[in-house]
């Protein structure tokens, strides 16, 4: 019996696969487009308006003049609609965008998915990717706003 293929499993100082996805606005972000002027983070989330994720999104709000400081722009990703995030950055006043990963093909990219009763499902992590595009900080599940910041102004 063949084993199971294992996501991509990316590294810190591998380039971050770029990609292109609407906002909860409909705007496309490409993240080639913030090279050479901002560090980026990514946060895949499994789902809008539920407690591990609202608690998250609310902590990097709550530091968001720290991520400011760290020339940092962060971008919420899960496969949710672009109504469901509208409600989510209303409900809790978010102040970055989430982006809409309908197929999960960035979320896949990233390894940021895992198989549940044959399901694939978002997989909560965080990347951070530095103004020349390589990632300088990855974890999965949910890493103090702390530890990513330090990694974004070690880059800055």
């Amino acid at each position: 019996m063949a084993k199971p293929e294992k996501p991509n499993e990316l590294k810190p100082g591998e380039q971050a696969p770029d990609f292109t996805l609407p906002d909860q606005e409909g705007k496309d972000v490409k993240l080639s487009s913030f090279r050479g002027s901002k560090n980026v983070v990514l946060v895949f989330y499994p789902g809008d308006m539920t407690p591990g994720c609202t608690m998250q999104l609310c902590a990097i709000r709550d530091d968001w003049s720290k991520f400011i400081q760290a020339d940092t722009q962060v971008f919420g990703i899960n496969h949710g609609e672009a109504d469901s995030h509208k409600r989510f950055i209303k409900a809790h006043s978010f102040p970055f965008p989430l982006l809409v990963d309908k197929d999960k093909k960035v979320s896949t990219k990233y390894g940021a998915i895992k198989s549940i009763f044959g399901h694939k499902v978002i997989k909560r992590s965080v990347v951070g990717v530095d103004k020349t595009g390589k990632i300088v900080f990855l974890k999965r599940g949910m890493p103090k706003d702390a530890d990513v910041i330090k990694a974004m102004l070690a880059a800055k």
